[in-house]
Protein backbone atom coordinates (compact mmCIF):
# COMPACT_ATOMS: atom_id res chain seq x y z
CA UNK A 1 0.00 0.00 0.00
CA UNK A 2 2.59 2.60 -1.13
CA UNK A 3 1.42 6.15 -1.16
CA UNK A 4 1.31 7.97 -4.30
CA UNK A 5 2.77 11.72 -4.16
CA UNK A 6 0.66 14.82 -5.19
CA UNK A 7 1.12 18.48 -4.64
CA UNK A 8 -1.61 20.57 -2.68
CA UNK A 9 -2.88 23.83 -3.85
CA UNK A 10 0.03 26.03 -1.90
CA UNK A 11 2.53 23.93 -3.90
CA UNK A 12 3.50 21.57 -1.04
CA UNK A 13 3.49 17.69 -1.49
CA UNK A 14 1.24 15.43 0.46
CA UNK A 15 0.76 11.39 0.15
CA UNK A 16 -2.45 9.58 -1.06
CA UNK A 17 -3.62 6.27 -0.99
CA UNK A 18 -5.56 4.71 -3.15
CA UNK A 19 -6.72 2.09 -1.21
CA UNK A 20 -8.67 4.24 1.25
CA UNK A 21 -9.10 7.23 -0.60
CA UNK A 22 -7.48 8.90 1.68
CA UNK A 23 -4.86 12.17 1.41
CA UNK A 24 -2.32 12.60 4.77
CA UNK A 25 -2.80 16.31 4.46
CA UNK A 26 -5.55 18.98 3.56
CA UNK A 27 -4.82 19.47 -0.49
CA UNK A 28 -5.79 23.30 0.29
CA UNK A 29 -2.32 22.61 1.26
CA UNK A 30 -0.11 20.66 3.38
CA UNK A 31 1.98 23.17 5.00
CA UNK A 32 -0.42 25.64 5.52
CA UNK A 33 -2.55 23.38 7.14
CA UNK A 34 0.13 21.70 9.36
CA UNK A 35 1.27 24.88 10.63
CA UNK A 36 -2.32 26.58 11.34
CA UNK A 37 -3.32 23.35 13.36
CA UNK A 38 -0.37 22.13 15.07
CA UNK A 39 2.16 25.76 15.15
CA UNK A 40 -0.09 28.23 15.70
CA UNK A 41 -3.03 26.71 17.38
CA UNK A 42 -0.64 24.02 19.37
CA UNK A 43 2.91 25.00 20.20
CA UNK A 44 2.65 28.97 20.07
CA UNK A 45 0.09 28.63 22.48
CA UNK A 46 1.61 26.48 24.27
CA UNK A 47 5.00 28.73 24.25
CA UNK A 48 2.90 31.54 25.12
CA UNK A 49 2.78 29.92 28.59
CA UNK A 50 6.86 30.12 28.46
CA UNK A 51 7.88 26.95 30.04
CA UNK A 52 11.53 26.20 29.75
CA UNK A 53 10.77 22.90 28.31
CA UNK A 54 8.10 21.58 25.96
CA UNK A 55 7.45 17.96 25.98
CA UNK A 56 5.39 17.34 22.64
CA UNK A 57 3.68 13.95 21.54
CA UNK A 58 2.46 13.32 17.99
CA UNK A 59 0.46 10.95 17.22
CA UNK A 60 1.48 9.69 13.28
CA UNK A 61 4.51 11.04 12.31
CA UNK A 62 3.46 10.82 8.86
CA UNK A 63 5.67 12.77 6.62
CA UNK A 64 7.51 14.08 9.58
CA UNK A 65 6.49 17.55 8.42
CA UNK A 66 4.99 18.48 12.02
CA UNK A 67 8.06 17.83 13.20
CA UNK A 68 10.37 19.54 10.67
CA UNK A 69 8.18 22.48 11.38
CA UNK A 70 8.35 22.32 15.11
CA UNK A 71 11.92 21.96 14.55
CA UNK A 72 12.26 25.46 12.72
CA UNK A 73 9.81 27.16 14.94
CA UNK A 74 12.14 25.98 18.44
CA UNK A 75 14.64 28.37 16.57
CA UNK A 76 13.08 31.20 17.86
CA UNK A 77 11.95 29.29 21.54
CA UNK A 78 14.02 30.55 24.45
CA UNK A 79 13.45 27.35 26.08
CA UNK A 80 14.08 23.42 24.34
CA UNK A 81 12.07 20.89 22.88
CA UNK A 82 11.69 17.23 23.30
CA UNK A 83 9.51 16.00 20.50
CA UNK A 84 8.38 11.99 20.75
CA UNK A 85 6.55 10.47 17.39
CA UNK A 86 4.68 7.77 17.17
CA UNK A 87 4.33 5.82 14.21
CA UNK A 88 2.84 2.09 13.27
CA UNK A 89 3.68 1.92 9.48
CA UNK A 90 6.31 4.06 8.31
CA UNK A 91 7.09 5.71 5.25
CA UNK A 92 9.70 4.39 3.09
CA UNK A 93 12.60 6.87 2.92
CA UNK A 94 13.28 7.33 -0.23
CA UNK A 95 9.42 8.40 -0.56
CA UNK A 96 10.08 10.59 2.16
CA UNK A 97 12.52 11.85 0.47
CA UNK A 98 10.84 12.99 -2.24
CA UNK A 99 8.65 15.69 -0.14
CA UNK A 100 9.22 19.02 -1.00
CA UNK A 101 9.23 20.31 2.13
CA UNK A 102 12.65 21.66 2.77
CA UNK A 103 12.73 22.89 -0.42
CA UNK A 104 9.94 25.10 0.19
CA UNK A 105 10.57 26.13 4.14
CA UNK A 106 14.09 26.76 3.55
CA UNK A 107 15.41 30.47 4.84
CA UNK A 108 18.80 31.56 3.81
CA UNK A 109 19.14 33.36 6.94
CA UNK A 110 18.36 30.88 9.36
CA UNK A 111 17.86 27.33 7.30
CA UNK A 112 19.45 26.45 4.35
CA UNK A 113 18.35 24.04 2.06
CA UNK A 114 21.00 22.02 2.43
CA UNK A 115 20.81 21.92 6.20
CA UNK A 116 17.31 21.74 5.85
CA UNK A 117 17.05 18.83 3.95
CA UNK A 118 19.69 16.46 5.96
CA UNK A 119 17.58 17.19 9.24
CA UNK A 120 14.29 15.90 7.35
CA UNK A 121 16.12 12.62 6.05
CA UNK A 122 17.71 12.44 9.52
CA UNK A 123 13.96 12.29 10.62
CA UNK A 124 13.34 9.44 8.71
CA UNK A 125 16.33 7.52 9.02
CA UNK A 126 17.46 7.87 12.43
CA UNK A 127 17.15 4.79 14.78
CA UNK A 128 13.99 3.97 16.54
CA UNK A 129 13.05 4.33 20.13
CA UNK A 130 16.16 6.38 20.61
CA UNK A 131 16.44 9.95 21.75
CA UNK A 132 18.20 11.97 18.94
CA UNK A 133 19.97 15.29 18.99
CA UNK A 134 18.32 17.12 16.10
CA UNK A 135 20.06 20.67 17.05
CA UNK A 136 20.89 22.47 20.38
CA UNK A 137 16.50 23.26 20.92
CA UNK A 138 15.32 19.57 19.81
CA UNK A 139 15.71 16.04 21.18
CA UNK A 140 13.45 13.85 18.56
CA UNK A 141 12.62 10.25 19.76
CA UNK A 142 10.11 7.91 17.68
CA UNK A 143 8.12 4.81 18.39
CA UNK A 144 7.60 2.26 16.35
CA UNK A 145 4.42 1.03 17.70
CA UNK A 146 0.41 1.62 18.16
CA UNK A 147 -1.53 3.96 20.12
CA UNK A 148 -3.39 1.40 21.55
CA UNK A 149 -0.46 -0.94 22.79
CA UNK A 150 2.30 1.53 23.86
CA UNK A 151 2.38 2.49 27.21
CA UNK A 152 3.63 5.94 27.79
CA UNK A 153 6.65 6.83 30.26
CA UNK A 154 6.16 10.77 30.17
CA UNK A 155 3.18 12.75 30.24
CA UNK A 156 3.21 16.12 27.56
CA UNK A 157 2.82 19.41 27.11
CA UNK A 158 1.27 19.21 23.77
CA UNK A 159 -0.08 16.42 21.63
CA UNK A 160 -0.38 16.69 17.83
CA UNK A 161 -3.11 14.28 17.27
CA UNK A 162 -2.49 13.62 13.59
CA UNK A 163 -3.99 10.06 12.73
CA UNK A 164 -6.24 9.61 9.48
CA UNK A 165 -10.07 10.78 9.78
CA UNK A 166 -12.70 8.99 11.65
CA UNK A 167 -14.33 7.11 8.63
CA UNK A 168 -11.19 5.96 7.65
CA UNK A 169 -9.63 4.91 11.23
CA UNK A 170 -12.23 4.92 13.59
CA UNK A 171 -10.19 2.21 15.84
CA UNK A 172 -7.66 5.80 16.68
CA UNK A 173 -10.80 8.04 18.02
CA UNK A 174 -12.20 5.78 20.79
CA UNK A 175 -12.79 7.31 24.35
CA UNK A 176 -10.54 4.15 25.52
CA UNK A 177 -7.23 6.25 23.50
CA UNK A 178 -8.60 9.41 24.22
CA UNK A 179 -9.03 8.83 27.69
CA UNK A 180 -5.56 7.10 27.01
CA UNK A 181 -4.23 10.15 25.89
CA UNK A 182 -5.94 12.73 28.39
CA UNK A 183 -3.72 10.89 31.66
CA UNK A 184 -0.71 11.45 29.19
CA UNK A 185 -0.96 14.91 28.93
CA UNK A 186 -0.01 17.31 31.55
CA UNK A 187 -2.08 19.77 33.66
CA UNK A 188 -2.74 22.66 31.63
CA UNK A 189 -1.33 20.88 28.66
CA UNK A 190 -3.49 20.64 25.14
CA UNK A 191 -4.20 18.19 22.33
CA UNK A 192 -4.79 19.46 19.23
CA UNK A 193 -6.30 17.74 15.52
CA UNK A 194 -7.88 19.00 12.66
CA UNK A 195 -10.56 17.01 13.43
CA UNK A 196 -14.20 19.07 14.33
CA UNK A 197 -16.83 16.25 14.27
CA UNK A 198 -19.26 16.83 17.02
CA UNK A 199 -18.52 12.93 18.18
CA UNK A 200 -14.70 13.74 18.86
CA UNK A 201 -16.12 16.58 20.35
CA UNK A 202 -18.24 15.09 22.80
CA UNK A 203 -15.55 12.13 23.62
CA UNK A 204 -13.09 14.41 24.05
CA UNK A 205 -15.01 16.06 26.81
CA UNK A 206 -16.14 12.68 28.23
CA UNK A 207 -12.60 12.21 29.05
CA UNK A 208 -11.95 15.39 31.01
CA UNK A 209 -10.44 17.70 28.24
CA UNK A 210 -12.12 21.43 27.83
CA UNK A 211 -12.76 21.52 24.26
CA UNK A 212 -12.04 24.31 22.09
CA UNK A 213 -13.76 25.08 18.65
CA UNK A 214 -11.51 26.78 16.52
CA UNK A 215 -11.36 28.72 13.21
CA UNK A 216 -9.80 25.72 10.66
CA UNK A 217 -7.02 25.95 7.99
CA UNK A 218 -8.11 27.13 4.20
CA UNK A 219 -10.58 24.82 3.09
CA UNK A 220 -11.40 23.44 6.51
CA UNK A 221 -14.27 25.43 8.78
CA UNK A 222 -12.87 24.21 12.27
CA UNK A 223 -10.60 23.18 14.54
CA UNK A 224 -10.12 21.13 17.85
CA UNK A 225 -8.30 21.97 20.86
CA UNK A 226 -8.34 20.10 24.04
CA UNK A 227 -7.03 21.42 26.86
CA UNK A 228 -6.65 19.45 30.64
CA UNK A 229 -7.45 21.51 33.25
Amino acid sequence: MRPTLIKTEDGSHSLYVKELNEHYHSTHGAIQESKHVFINAGLKHVMFQNPSIISILEIGLGTGLNALLTFIESKQFSGNINYTALEAFPLAVDLATELNYPELLCDTGLNGMASLTSIFKGLHTCEWEKEITISEKLIFSKLKNTLQKVEFKNTYDLIYFDAFGPPVQPEMWTEELFAKLFAATKPNGCLVTYCAKGEVKRTLKKVGFIVETLEGPPGKREMIRGIKK
